[in-house]
């Protein structure tokens, strides 16, 4: 089970999220000129990356606010959580919370709060604060 870290809320059970697609889409410029191929490919087509990838997701028992995440697909590692609207964090940041010792996407911590700063940390979201496993494996009892 995730433990997804909510700009507003703090750390809450991925139960009370919901999945709202790839994030950072363009909306096009000017839809009335699109053709038939074109606005079905703006609706419907989406990457399908292997690896880190924005999402969008909303807090839909919570405060009902929408934010974006850096996820790893394949991991399901949480790299960062940032406003929507905000652009898409650096590669540098990504890579460095990825190597972050605390980083991960389970906690057996108490909830957090964020501080007002551009994104929650993502450190209180460790399988435990003492753990020595990889902190990209899924947490004991977890399913693939």
């Amino acid at each position: 089970m995730l433990l997804i870290s909510c700009p507003n809320c703090g750390s809450r059970d991925e139960t009370e999220f919901h999945y709202g697609g790839q994030a950072h889409v363009a909306y096009p410029e000017n839809p009335n000129e699109l053709t038939d191929r074109e606005w079905a490919e703006f609706l419907f087509y989406r990457d399908n990356t292997k690896g880190t990838f924005a999402e969008r997701w909303l807090h839909s028992t919570g405060c009902r606010q929408w934010f974006n995440m850096l996820r790893d697909t394949v991991t399901y590692d949480i790299q960062a959580v940032y406003p929507m609207g905000a652009p898409r964090p650096g590669a540098a940041s990504v890579t460095a919370a990825a190597n972050a010792p605390d980083s991960g996407t389970a906690s057996t911590a108490a909830d957090s709060t964020t501080t007002g700063t551009s994104g929650p940390s993502t450190s209180a979201t460790s399988i435990s604060p003492t753990s020595t496993a990889s902190s990209t494996t899924a947490p004991e009892g977890a399913t693939k």
